[in-house]
């Protein structure tokens, strides 16, 4: 079987498997309990607040400043 083939095996596979994977990750997302990830996420917040300094800005005015530099 030369690459080509191969390659075209590959896609069909994913192709097929495509409908399957959709519904797996409509469910998970349906089941999916938010409150408990972000429970599960307070810590890592909490750590990177109390450690992180704060930014001067969002980055938005510094990325207009460098879009204003780019030629029309």
């Amino acid at each position: 079987m030369d690459e080509r083939e191969t390659i075209r095996r590959w896609v069909e596979t994913w192709k097929e498997a495509a409908p399957e994977l959709e519904a797996i990750r409509r469910r998970e997302i349906q089941e999916a309990d938010n409150l408990k990830v972000l429970a599960m996420l307070e810590g890592a917040f909490n750590h990177a607040v109390r450690t992180m300094p704060p930014r001067p800005s969002s980055g938005l005015v510094e990325m207009q400043e460098w879009l204003a530099k780019l030629p029309r």
